[in-house]
């Protein structure tokens, strides 16, 4: 299971090094890394995907908490969040199916940045979800190059689950 860990942490140098140590030391894989200032100054939020069971993602909670700098730790895999990402990909297009390329964008509410003769750059923010979902629409046309941020999220004060509020807008529809 994949597990989303929220991380406060004191903004000086190696905090980000230290944390990659212990998790390359432990053998554990990062699949996403977000870094950056949170709300109050001096304090930066790390927002990580982390691949593991439970027994092992309280362990790592343990040794993290062990680290200088590291001022809180919230593993919020089970907490509702607003979840984001950023990626941009670059689609190859012919004159006959570019309509067809931005017909898609249009449909996932992306934004052209770039076009060429023979390409169009897509800029896609939404949750995971939509990333995997644009990217199959776009394989068929030929994806060039895909740049991606790592997952950022907040939990989300109302407690709605994310879940509840896709099936209230799937009836609005």
């Amino acid at each position: 299971m994949k597990h989303t860990l929220s991380v406060l942490v004191e903004d000086e140098a190696g905090v980000l090094t230290r944390i990659a140590g212990l998790f390359a030391r432990r053998g554990f894989n990062i699949e996403s890394l977000a870094v950056g200032p949170a709300e109050q100054s001096g304090i930066s939020r790390i927002t990580m995907v982390v691949p593991g069971d439970d027994n092992t993602i309280e362990q790592l909670t343990k040794q993290l908490y062990k680290l200088i700098n590291v001022l809180k730790v919230n593993n919020i895999t089970q907490t509702p969040c607003v979840e984001r990402e950023l990626m941009l990909v670059k689609v190859s297009v012919t004159a006959t199916n570019r309509a067809e390329v931005l017909e898609v964008a249009q449909v996932f509410r992306a934004r052209i940045v770039d076009i060429s003769d023979d390409t169009v750059t897509v800029e896609v923010v939404g949750d995971p979800g939509k990333m995997v979902a644009i990217v199959q629409m776009l394989n068929k046309f030929g994806i060039r190059e895909v740049a991606r941020t790592g997952k950022i999220a907040l939990t989300r004060e109302s407690r709605v689950n994310t879940e509840y509020l896709k099936s209230l807008e799937a009836k609005i529809q």
